[in-house]
């Protein structure tokens, strides 16, 4: 183990050795930066101790002594958040979840799988599949994303237009509550009426309520169909007028992703993929896909959405043919987002309206562009309003108590309210979003949301600085 670095809680460090073991404890500069940083923009705030347990007695015996000498702790999954979820701003403890990692039953008579949260999103999706089974919520991330991180943040993903977001597929969570004590928060059924719904309160809670050591999820059987199209577009506030028309047609794809043209040809440098010819006349593309049991049902959907996109000045349609084509295309979308931030697009904001207002959202983004001196990229779940939004601007890499930057974020998330939306879809508010929550909410609502917080965490040690 490398040589431990000085900390003010060192008096702590062989209780949580007696714990954990000694191999699974860390207090060493490299291991201290390396969990100081998630994905949101260029921030760091390292931890006093990392602490790596491996089942739910451990993390309450963990929780025990932080509480009883209010000891900061932050829970961390993957590391993938883009909101600051997981930033131990006050040190402390980082408390990460990677090894509670184990798939503990799939029950296929019920359509239900028990999973621990370290497990990787797409690791828990391939392995229901080999049942037959579908769990269908897929963050971009999905390929190293913690289901935990999931289930803290409410993710979303492509298919979330059709199938919904994590929220619809928890039944049930055992918690570690900030006190130690460990408790399930509901039952393994599909209906529930019994008391308060302490499921969903914690779905979303980003951390700040309990730790999830235990997820039961529903599962649904796995389509046997899926087509693709890829669809260019002439001019951005077109292809987004676009999706509000398909849902008016009667059809629900099962994914409808956005990506304008700057964002295409960074992804596209970045991957090193051809799988998208670049045409400087087109404006953005939309990915569209739907899915199902029967191809022939599926042929005549294909059809009429290629009949309602005539009316909206798009170019030439490509269907995706093959497996290979179609993993391609979901490849430069899923990269989108760390490409653009590795091009400089270090602020993201991911903001969610109503469908149809969608097209006034990407026209009031490139206004405030100009306003406010910034480059924007725009991509995301056009289906359900969800658009991601990279922000360029010299000299700023970050947007956390940044005067240069909070007018412009202010302004875009003003005129996000005022299109009936929302300053969050799937990333959070965390660290860097919390102060503009004021804007979505009256003082009245965050005075409750800060009094569940102090219900269920009365010293305010579990992941303290977060939402509000």
């Amino acid at each position: 183990m490398p040589a431990t670095s000085p900390t003010k809680y060192h008096l702590y460090i062989k209780p949580f050795q007696s714990i954990v073991g000694k191999n699974f404890v860390f207090t060493d500069e490299l291991t201290l930066n390396n969990y100081a940083q998630d994905q949101t923009e260029d921030l760091l705030f390292p931890p006093d101790i990392v602490i790596k347990p491996k089942t739910t007695e451990e993390i309450a015996a963990i929780m025990k002594i932080c509480n009883a000498h209010k000891i900061p702790v932050t829970p961390r999954g993957a590391g993938t958040g883009l909101s600051g979820g997981a930033l131990p701003q006050f040190g402390g403890v980082l408390l990460s979840t990677e090894r509670l990692n184990t798939i503990l039953h799939i029950d296929e008579q019920n359509l239900q799988v028990t999973t621990e949260p370290g497990v990787i999103t797409e690791v828990l999706q391939d392995a229901v599949k080999e049942k037959g089974l579908f769990y269908p919520p897929d963050p971009s991330s999905r390929g190293s994303c913690f289901i935990g991180g999931n289930i803290a943040e409410n993710s979303g993903g492509p298919k979330a237009v059709k199938y919904g977001v994590v929220k619809d597929y928890v039944l049930n969570l055992e918690v570690v509550l900030p006190t130690g004590e460990v408790i399930w928060t509901g039952a393994n059924v599909l209906k529930n009426s019994t008391g308060y719904n302490l499921t969903q309160l914690i779905v979303g809670s980003e951390g700040t309520l309990g730790i999830v050591t235990k997820i039961v999820l529903k599962l649904l059987p796995y389509p046997k169909y899926e087509l693709l199209m890829l669809v260019p577009f002439n001019n951005l506030e077109n292809a987004g007028a676009a999706v509000s028309e398909i849902f008016r047609a009667g059809i629900v794809p099962s994914a409808m992703e956005l990506v304008e043209i700057d964002a295409l040809k960074i992804v596209s440098r970045y991957i090193d993929s051809t799988a998208i010819a670049i045409n400087d006349d087109v404006a953005a593309h939309l990915i569209i896909e739907v899915d199902g049991n029967h191809q022939e049902t599926l042929m005549q959907e294909m059809e009429k959405i290629s009949h309602v996109l005539e009316g909206f000045d798009c170019g030439e349609i490509l269907f995706a043919d093959d497996e290979q084509q179609k993993a391609e295309l979901w490849k430069l979308r899923r990269r989108v987002a760390e490409a653009v931030k590795a091009d400089g697009y270090t602020i993201e904001e991911d903001t969610v309206v109503p469908r149809a207002k969608l097209p006034a959202l990407i026209k009031a983004v490139k206004e405030l562009g100009k306003q406010y001196h910034f480059n924007a990229v725009c991509y995301g779940h056009a289906g359900d309003g969800n658009l991601h939004i990279r922000i360029k601007k010299p000299g700023c890499q970050y947007s956390l108590n940044n005067p240069e930057v909070i007018p412009a974020l202010r302004a875009l998330f003003e005129t996000v309210k005022s299109l009936g939306g929302t300053i969050s879809g799937e990333h959070g508010i965390g660290l860097v979003q919390k102060e503009y929550m004021d804007i979505m909410f009256s003082n009245n609502s965050i005075q409750l949301m800060k009094g569940i917080k102090k219900v269920f965490d009365p010293n305010n040690i579990l992941n303290p600085g977060k939402i509000f």
